[in-house]
C-alpha cells in the first residue's frame, strides 16, 4: 500500500531544484563531509582529538554557513506556514534545546555554551524545517545520493589517499590500518558508513533493486574495514531489530508478542547485571577497559554526583581547556584534550544535568518509541529502516557522543530520522 504523507510539500515541477534543495543539500554536506575531509591527522596533537574534529579550524565559515541556511529554510517555512512553522519542530525537542541555550547562564565558558548551543539549534530547526518542504520522498532520495557519493568516495579514498587509512606513527597504535576515508577518524567513518548500510538495505527490501542491495554490501564491508567496535557490535543488532519490527506491524498480535518477549530479555539482562554486578564494577573501575572509555566515565559520574540537577552547562565538555567540567576530576590534565564523553546519555548528564537528560530521554527515546508503536502497517520496508536507524542511534549514543553534537553526522542521522518519522501519518 502506498505511503500518504501527512502534508504536501513545496509544490514544483517534477524535474525542480529550487532554494530548499539547496539548502538541504548544503546542510547534508556540511554534516556529512565537513570543511575540511581528509584532514591530516597529527599524531603530536592527536592523540585525545575527537572524532568531530573534522569540522575544527572553519568554525567561523561553518556557523556563517548554517545561518545562511536557517535564514533561507525559516524565511520560506515562515511566507508557506507562518507562526504554525514552529509546530514542525517536536515540543520536546524544542524544550531540550531551549534548555541547553539557557544552561549558557551558569557555564564557566556562557559565550562557548550560547555559540554551541545556537549551532545546534540552527541545525535542528534546519533539518526539520527543510524534509517539511521538500516532502518525505524527495528528502530522503537526496539524503540517499548523499550518502551514496560519500560512500564511493570513501572507497576510492583508500587506493588514492593515503590518509584516507590510520596511518603509521598514530599514538594509539590500535588505529593504524583502519580506514577511515574522508572522515578524521575512524570512529565516525564507521557510524557513518553503518547508517548507509541501514538506509540501503531497507531501501533494497523496499525498490528490489540491485543497486540497493549493492550499495549495502559496499557500506557493510567500509564498516568492517574501519574497525569501529560501537558500529559493527550494534549494525547487525540494529538491523535485526527493523526485521522484528517489520514482521511484527502486520497485526496487534504480532505487535503484542514482541512486546513481551522485549520485556521478558529486559527482565533477564537486569538479572545478569544484579547476578554479575561486582564483576561488573570491577571492570568499569579498570581505566583501560572499553579503549580507555572506563577512565572518562569515572570521571563524569563523579562530577554528577557532585553537581547533578544543572550540569556544567551545554557544550562545555569538550575544547575547553581548564574549564572542562571533568578538570578537577582526574589525575593529570589529559582530560583537557578530550574532545567527548564516550556516552551520549553521560555527557548530557553532566553538561546540562538530570532536566536535560529528562528532556532528552523523552524527547530522542520516549517520544520517538510511542510514535513507532502508533504506527500502522503501510509501507513497511520504509518504517522498519526508520525504526533500525532509531535502535542504532540510541544505543550507538550508550558508547560514543552523538546527540546534541553540532553538525556531527550521527546527530545531524538522528535529527533526518526523527524528521521523516514525524512526517508519517499514525494509525487511526
Amino acid at each position: 500500500m502506498a505511503l500518504e504523507i501527512a502534508s504536501p510539500p513545496l509544490a514544483r515541477p517534477r524535474a525542480a531544484f529550487g532554494a530548499m534543495d539547496a539548502a538541504f543539500l548544503a546542510v547534508l554536506l556540511l554534516a556529512f563531509i565537513g570543511l575540511q575531509p581528509f584532514a591530516v591527522r597529527n599524531p603530536a596533537t592527536d592523540l585525545q582529538t575527537g572524532p568531530y574534529q573534522m569540522t575544527g579550524g572553519g568554525d567561523a565559515v561553518r556557523q556563517a554557513l548554517y545561518l545562511l541556511i536557517f535564514v533561507t529554510v525559516f524565511a520560506a517555512a515562515f511566507l508557506r506556514r507562518g507562526l504554525d512553522a514552529i509546530s514542525l519542530v517536536p515540543p520536546l525537542l524544542l524544550c531540550l534545546l531551549a534548555w541547553c541555550l539557557v544552561s549558557a547562564a551558569w557555564a564557566a565558558a556562557p559565550d562557548v555554551a550560547m555559540r554551541r548551543a545556537g549551532l545546534a539549534i540552527v541545525v535542528a530547526i534546519a533539518v526539520m524545517l527543510c524534509v517539511d518542504a521538500l516532502g518525505f520522498e524527495r528528502a530522503f532520495r537526496l539524503w540517499r545520493w548523499v550518502l551514496a557519493g560519500i560512500l564511493i568516495v570513501n572507497g576510492l579514498s583508500v587506493a588514492l589517499v593515503p590518509q584516507a587509512v590510520h596511518l603509521p606513527g598514530e599514538q594509539d597504535p590500535g588505529l593504524v590500518g583502519d580506514w577511515r576515508g574522508l572522515y578524521f577518524h575512524k570512529n565516525i567513518a564507521g557510524a557513518v558508513s553503518a547508517v548507509t548500510a541501514i538506509v540501503f538495505f531497507f531501501q533494497g527490501l523496499r525498490s528490489r533493486r540491485w543497486t540497493d542491495f549493492a550499495l549495502f554490501a559496499a557500506a557493510l564491508l567500509f564498516t568492517v574495514m574501519t574497525r569501529s567496535k560501537s558500529s559493527l557490535g550494534l549494525l547487525p543488532l540494529a538491523i535485526s531489530a527493523g526485521l522484528v519490527y517489520r514482521f511484527a506491524w502486520r497485526s496487534a498480535l504480532d505487535r503484542g508478542i514482541v512486546a513481551v518477549a522485549l520485556l521478558i530479555a529486559l527482565f533477564l539482562a537486569a538479572a545478569f547485571v544484579a547476578v554479575d554486578y561486582d564483576a561488573i564494577a570491577r571492570m568499569l573501575e579498570d581505566p583501560a577497559e572499553f579503549t580507555g572509555r572506563a577512565a572518562i566515565w569515572q570521571a563524569e559520574i563523579a562530577f554528577i554526583a557532585d553537581h547533578p540537577l544543572l550540569g556544567s552547562g551545554f557544550g562545555t565538555f569538550a575544547d575547553t581547556g581548564s574549564l572542562s567540567p571533568l578538570h578537577n576530576y582526574v589525575a593529570g590534565s589529559w582530560v583537557e584534550a578530550v574532545a567527548h564523553g564516550h556516552s551520549g546519555y553521560l555527557q548530557i548528564f553532566v553538561t546540562i544535568g538530570a532536566i536535560g537528560l529528562g528532556f532528552t530521554v523523552l524527547g530522542l527515546i520516549v517520544a520517538p518509541g510511542i510514535r513507532f508503536w502508533r504506527m500502522d502497517g503501510s509501507d513497511l520496508d520504509l518504517k522498519a529502516g526508520l525504526f533500525a536507524l532509531f535502535v542504532f542511534l540510541v544505543l550507538h549514543n550508550v558508547m560514543e557522543s552523538d546527540f546534541l553534537e553540532g553538525d556531527a553526522p550521527a546527530w545531524v542521522g538522528f535529527l533526518l530520522m526523527l524528521a521523516f518519522l514525524y512526517r508519517l501519518p499514525l494509525r487511526t
